[in-house]
């Protein structure tokens, strides 16, 4: 078979609704100033599906040193990869300070997270060396594992009972191949928004022998006292042996980091294909990044202000009877039942009636009888836009639970 005529012919759980749903439920646009409110298909909606966490996309000072940069450097310098012809004093400038700011001893700079994770995976571990990790782990860390050719051994997601077996099935098979252990974990999940069990990951270290990596994407800037994350607020950042960060939700930017003992990260600049590949992160961005880092040390005040809008959205979704399972970070998922025609109706009334823009999903990325509606509170949130949303979505569900949304296909939008 011709390989373009196999792609046409099987175009994905997602490209098989490609037709209809591009650019309303996949791919919309979102137009305007980075705000909780931005212009859809010409009307304001209030947007919680922005992993705009601190409010920093648009704060006047990160605007202004990303201005500044783009007219000091341009877009271009420096021109090559960073082992070559890329390094500069303010990339060294951000690893130390991001090295500071997560107690570690050194970091490195990374030009994307899900590129970042793929390759330090890959970079870590060889043929003789083993993976734990857990069930529910980000598309990037299964990315990376595909490329190992070792053993991997996964456990269901936060099932310490099941991850300290794996961990002994690692361990018995490292004995014999003369590998090593690595085990992966999310500090918050994405989707569900509990967090990874690092306490008692860090705990099970006294009795098995392996090196812990946590993917903190979504509790960097958002998590701990400091901002530092997930490991700082549960009391174990020392006990992570690689810590990683991305700028691309707390930070609103681009990049990323991995942060360690300065061996390790040494072996990780002179070995991570995807970083000695690719040209080095552009000035303007990481003069913007030490601007917003500067701001989450300096401001505990946009964290804070983030909190309260977590705690009030989410007590008063529980309130109202919604169900936002274990979350403890400020990704706050509402699990309803329904397929994808619910799910395309209840999105399709959310946004046209009641001018709320939030991301859905729906099978394959959940399992088949559920929809998850995801919101992103943020620091630029009011108390106002969650007492509307709390409203409108009291009578989504009444909606849902009497039928009305059980049709035969998607509500399709009226041209724009």
């Amino acid at each position: 078979m011709d390989i373009f005529d196999k792609v046409i012919a099987n175009p994905g759980p997602l490209g098989l609704y490609g037709d209809k749903a591009f650019g309303y439920y996949m791919f919309p646009k979102l137009e305007g100033e980075i705000s909780n409110k931005m212009i859809f298909r010409g009307k304001e909606r209030l947007v919680w599906s922005l992993n705009n966490y601190l409010g920093l996309a648009n704060h006047p000072e990160v605007r202004k040193a990303d201005e500044q940069g783009a007219a000091d450097w341009g877009l271009a310098y420096p021109m090559g990869a960073r082992m070559m012809s890329g390094q500069t004093n303010l990339h060294e400038q951000l690893e130390r300070e991001l090295a500071a700011f997560e107690g570690k001893e050194d970091a490195f700079l990374l030009n994307f997270g899900y590129q970042g994770m793929i390759s330090i995976i890959d970079s870590m571990l060889d043929r003789k060396d083993v993976v734990v990790y857990d069930s529910e782990a980000h598309a990037c860390i299964i990315d990376g594992l595909r490329l190992h050719i070792g053993k991997r051994f996964v456990y269901p997601h936060n099932n310490m009972e099941n991850c300290e077996k794996q961990l002994q099935r690692a361990t018995k098979l490292a004995e014999e191949t003369g590998g090593g252990i690595l085990l992966i974990t999310e500090g918050v999940y994405g989707m569900s928004g509990d967090l990874g069990k690092l306490r008692e990951i860090a705990a099970l270290k006294k009795k098995y022998s392996f090196r812990l990596l946590v993917d903190d994407a979504h509790g960097f800037g958002t998590m701990g006292a400091t901002g530092a994350g997930t490991g700082e607020h549960l009391g174990v950042q020392d006990e992570i042996d690689l810590y990683f960060g991305t700028f691309a939700k707390a930070m609103a930017g681009i990049g990323a980091f991995v942060a360690g003992k300065k061996k390790v990260i040494d072996y990780l600049r002179f070995n991570m294909r995807s970083q000695t590949f690719a040209k080095s992160l552009p000035m303007p961005m990481v003069a913007g990044s030490l601007k917003r880092l500067e701001l989450i040390r300096k401001n505990p005040e946009l964290r804070e202000n983030l909190w309260t809008i977590v705690r009030a959205l989410q007590n008063s979704l529980r309130e109202a009877g919604f169900n936002i399972g274990n979350t403890e970070s400020p990704v706050t998922p509402v699990f309803l039942n329904g397929g994808v025609p619910e799910a395309t109706a209840i999105t399709h009334d959310m946004r046209e009636r009641f001018n709320i823009f939030c991301s859905i999903v729906t099978y394959p990325v959940i399992p088949k009888g559920f929809i998850l509606l995801r919101l992103i509170p943020t620091a630029i949130h009011t108390l106002e836009d969650v007492k509307y949303t709390i409203d409108s979505f009291k009578q989504l569900k009444s909606k849902l639970d009497s039928g009305e949304y059980a049709h035969g296909g998607f509500v399709e939008p009226e041209k724009v």
